[in-house]
């Protein structure tokens, strides 16, 4: 039977069925500590009072959780959807750095345990995403948890992290197109081709290259959130 750490090192969270005990949190930011930082918890003004739906989101590499706050908010904000921002332990994610997972999947299975003692949970409403190194992060840990996650938002990834899979997320990948040949571009175009070949749903949009993703594909790829 494998160990606790060895699904760790595979990106396996392995959440138990708990109740939320304490009151939900207030509309607003919230911080609580964590292995590898302080996580954020965006809590919208107004959520359904059945179980509600969570986005978890992965910072770039260099970034900060209020990097993806920023990015998602706006459009947990309108859909009533819980937003978690948990921090790497380095530079980067683990598994991204190292074909590894560690710490990180530690920390995040802290932060996700943290949420649900405060609010029940739609298990059909649990994604995940990221930009950059979090994208490429996110499509890594939900394939492995495609049983927890249903959908996966992956914003400008690269690659996709070692690990097993599990369950069949539906996912949605944006990427950069330039006038020139780039690796975004090749990168975004060769993850899409390789899940559709795996027999996945991928909805796919390039976009002009930039500093962040267009507002509009956030708007477009946070539907499957609904």
């Amino acid at each position: 039977m494998p160990t606790i750490d060895a699904d760790r090192s595979r990106g396996i969270l392995d959440l138990q069925p708990s109740p939320a005990i304490h009151a939900p949190l207030k509309h607003g930011l919230h911080q609580f500590a964590g292995p590898t930082g302080p996580a954020l918890l965006y809590v919208p003004d107004r959520l359904p009072t059945r179980p509600r739906p969570l986005l978890v989101a992965f910072h770039h590499a260099g970034g900060a959780p209020t990097d993806v706050v920023a990015l998602l908010r706006r459009e947990a904000e309108r859909r009533g959807v819980l937003l978690l921002a948990p921090a790497a332990a380095r530079q980067t994610w683990d598994a991204v750095r190292s074909g590894v997972y560690g710490r990180d999947v530690a920390a995040l299975r802290h932060a996700l345990t943290t949420v649900r003692i405060h609010f029940p949970i739609d298990p059909d409403r649990i994604a995940v995403a990221g930009y950059r190194d979090g994208a490429s992060y996110a499509l890594g840990l939900g394939l492995a948890n495609g049983n927890l996650f249903t959908r996966i938002l992956a914003y400008s990834p690269d690659r996709i992290p070692p690990g097993c899979r599990t369950g069949r997320p539906t996912v949605f990948i944006s990427y950069e197109q330039h006038n020139a040949p780039s690796s975004a571009t090749t990168a975004g175009r060769r993850i899409v081709a390789a899940l559709e070949n795996d027999g996945y749903h991928v909805d796919h949009i390039e976009h002009p290259g930039g500093r962040s993703t267009p507002a509009d594909v956030v708007r477009t790829s946070a539907e499957l959130l609904d």
